[in-house]
């Protein structure tokens, strides 16, 4: 029984001291957090190399300054541990802080974010391409039917539009009370005395010819001896119906439209190609048309013409292609996927499509400078084929180049101020505080204003969600910016709807110059 007392109380002694020391971490912890948060760029590490700071490691390079790479803007001037993360800080050399043109990023990040990495090859790209497009009536085989007579709508003997229409059937029958008077004086003149002065036959049978009755239905009328004023139109060729004009019982005049019929013996497809590859589109290349009501049936026909007209909307020219329609296989309407048929361009440097980051102004390729190390490189962009772009200029091949991920390194060095000095000459090598201070030409710091809502207060720290900042090029987000050096108002805390104002430091952290609550009209 003593003995298990004893045994309990171990036990409970135990338990305690796991519970303090279980305290004293997460203490710890709670202590590097407020830490991170810091208004100082630079704070002083404790170590056990003694003090002083270190000007070289053990392969006898200078040393600038040890930083955490998931934390850059923080800086120390000692080596040791990361307050922030549970790793040895990384030391930023002379030789490697003189390159203003890139940037680093520590492997752990570039694997959390998925970056990876491809090599600019030399090739050849191929021209052809694919576009949408939809089957479209063939307007050259469009046959008007029309009234020759003035007259009347009898019966219309087509009632609807894409009605099917044979060659020969009967369209419409016309009552042309005209007719009758005149085949009553021919009828009259061929059986009186009058019928052996042939002038005054023939000068009647010009009348109803000129009155539009066909010969046929003249003769007719001399061998019946009997008028009619009724005439039956045909369709002079088969198809369907495209257009209706003319309605029983409606008065019609010479030249009246009745119906219009379209042929499909031949269809046209109208291709909607992107304005990027309009120039490879010319009249008579081949293509290989597949509807979607039968994509395992490949169509192939000719680019009749490129229409010179681009969609405002989708940025894209029309090309009309001619494709013969047995069977009347293809409908006007359907959906159509054209392959255009292409050349093989000339070698030239080739990368993935989604590695180009395209700004509207600039077309930018991240690269590999070195180890974990990534610099931006304008270059200039040709064709465009599949999943491969042209580079005519800034890369050349056996590169590396970032094929995704890059938005983050991109970002990186924009904050770095890296993209505003692509252009621009690098510091001197030999400066050893080249890292430490701005060059000589840096412009003043921009000031930013915007509005948005305070979501927390950490010391120096405040946190704000706001929406897109179009001046500094940024989306909306909740990030956390300096305090002014006066602290917050009182007015200000959390849930309070803000105008503020702020700027960029040379170490790319975001400093708030003024804060105050928004007015009324423009809180979100």
């Amino acid at each position: 029984m003593k003995a298990n007392r004893q045994h309990g109380a171990v036990t409970r002694w135990a338990l305690l001291a796991l519970a303090v020391a279980a305290l004293a971490g997460v203490g710890g912890y709670l202590l590097g957090t407020r830490q991170a948060h810091a208004p100082e760029n630079v704070a002083a590490m404790p170590s056990d190399s003694g003090a002083g700071a270190v000007l070289s490691d053990a392969s006898g390079r200078r040393v600038l300054y040890w930083h955490d790479p998931m934390v850059p803007g923080q800086r120390f001037d000692k080596p040791g541990k990361s307050p922030f993360m549970d790793m040895q800080l990384v030391p930023v050399y002379a030789d490697a802080a003189a390159d203003e043109g890139s940037v680093s990023v520590s492997p752990r990040l570039a694997q959390s974010f998925g970056v990876r990495t491809v090599e600019a090859r030399s090739g050849s790209l191929e021209t052809g391409f694919r576009a949408t497009g939809a089957v479209a009536v063939d307007e050259r085989t469009l046959t008007g039917v029309q009234s020759r007579v003035q007259g009347f709508v009898e019966r219309l003997h087509v009632r609807a539009t894409y009605d099917p229409v044979r060659e020969g059937q009967p369209v419409a029958d016309l009552f042309v009370p005209e007719w009758v008077a005149a085949q009553e004086e021919l009828l009259a003149l061929k059986a009186s005395a009058a019928a052996r002065d042939t002038a005054l036959v023939d000068a009647a049978r010009n009348r109803l010819r000129l009155l539009g009755m066909p010969d046929a239905e003249v003769a007719r009328v001399e061998r019946e001896a009997k008028s009619s004023g009724r005439v039956t139109v045909t369709s002079p060729v088969s198809g369907i119906v495209w257009e209706i004009g003319a309605r029983d019982g409606m008065a019609v005049m010479p030249g009246t439209n009745l119906v219009r019929i379209a042929g499909l013996a031949s269809v046209w497809v109208i291709a909607e190609v992107p304005e990027a590859q309009a120039g490879l589109v010319v009249e008579g290349v081949p293509v290989e048309v597949r509807a979607a009501a039968a994509p395992d049936r490949a169509l192939r026909g000719t680019v009749q013409a490129l229409l010179p007209e681009v969609n405002a909307a989708t940025r894209t020219v029309r090309a009309r292609i001619v494709l013969a329609n047995p069977g009347g296989a293809l409908k006007p309407g359907m959906y159509a996927t054209v392959a255009f048929a292409g050349a093989t361009s000339a070698a030239s440097v080739l990368v993935p499509s989604e590695a180009v980051i395209r700004t509207g102004t600039r077309d930018v390729v991240i690269v590999v400078s070195g180890e974990g190390r990534y610099a931006p490189v304008d270059v200039e962009v040709g064709r465009e084929s599949g999943d491969l772009t042209e580079i005519r200029r800034g890369v050349a091949a056996g590169t590396q180049v970032v094929a995704s991920g890059q938005f983050l390194i991109d970002s990186e060095a924009s904050l770095r101020g890296v993209l505003a000095r692509m252009n621009a000459s690098a510091a001197p090598s030999g400066d050893p505080h080249a890292g430490h201070r701005a060059a000589p030409a840096a412009p003043p710091a921009v000031s930013h204003r915007a509005t948005g809502v305070v979501r927390d207060v950490d010391g120096a720290d405040v946190f704000i969600q706001h929406g897109p900042i179009p001046s500094a090029g940024m989306g909306g987000m909740t990030m956390g910016f300096k305090a002014p050096a006066g602290g917050l108002p009182a007015d200000v805390k959390t849930g309070t709807p803000v105008d503020f104002a702020f700027t960029i430091t040379p170490q790319g952290e975001f400093a708030l110059s003024s804060i105050a609550p928004a007015p009324p009209g423009v809180r979100q």
